[in-house]
């Protein structure tokens, strides 16, 4: 983990080795594709168009855009992209095969870090069948898989041998005892699998 004050992009090269790419409001475009020239060159990757997407800063925050350039689309959090999206923390970009990770480190400011320092529940307050949604949810993060995503619905129900809607019931208060029911539905799952596994309330153990 690197020390660092600003946001950056983590990915792998080719060869699996884990790169960074800063991020500053000093060089506000940051271009992925296959081309060796773009700032993040996914050059071994043939589902990458040569310019795929690119990261701006708008002044307050970080964004991702893909305006239709990309042959196979561009993907934040298994949600396809349509034009221009402010980043968050976390954030999972698929990009072709490629996958990359947006972090900002002491992100004081933002709103998810606010609600999630203060709303974390203990584990004694959650229910039985809470936990155990919980930890499927979480499963796919086993061994600090760096890019994992967690558990769909239908998974959860499978494992726990219940419905679909039974499992959203669940989902819906454990956003709310999260503290994350206020943010976009495509980044509430992501949010309440970090904020279980960051606080302890699951652990490397219960996957």
């Amino acid at each position: 983990m690197s020390v660092l004050d600003g946001p950056c992009l983590r990915y792998a090269d080719e060869v699996g080795r884990q790169q960074e790419l800063v991020l500053s409001p000093e060089s506000p475009r940051v271009t992925l594709g296959r081309s060796p020239q773009a700032d993040v060159p996914l050059t071994w990757d043939d589902e990458v168009s040569r310019l795929h997407a690119a990261i701006e800063w708008m002044g307050t925050h970080w964004t991702i855009l893909d305006d239709g350039l990309s042959r196979n689309g561009t993907f934040v959090n298994g949600e396809r992209l349509a034009g221009r999206r402010r980043l968050r923390a976390g954030d999972r970009i698929r990009i072709g095969g490629a996958l990359l990770t947006f972090h900002e480190f002491g992100a004081g400011v933002d709103d998810v870090t606010r609600v999630s320092s203060s709303a974390v529940p203990t584990l004694r307050s959650l229910t039985e069948t809470q936990r155990s949604v919980l930890v499927a949810l979480c499963r796919p993060y086993k061994h600090s898989a760096a890019f994992a995503s967690p558990a769909s619905n239908q998974q959860i129900a499978a494992e726990l041998y219940l419905s679909v809607d039974a499992i959203k019931t669940h989902l819906r208060a454990l956003f709310a005892k999260f503290g994350v029911e206020d943010l976009p539905q495509n980044q509430k799952r992501v949010r309440l699998a970090e904020l279980a596994l960051q606080s302890g309330v699951i652990s490397e153990r219960d996957l």
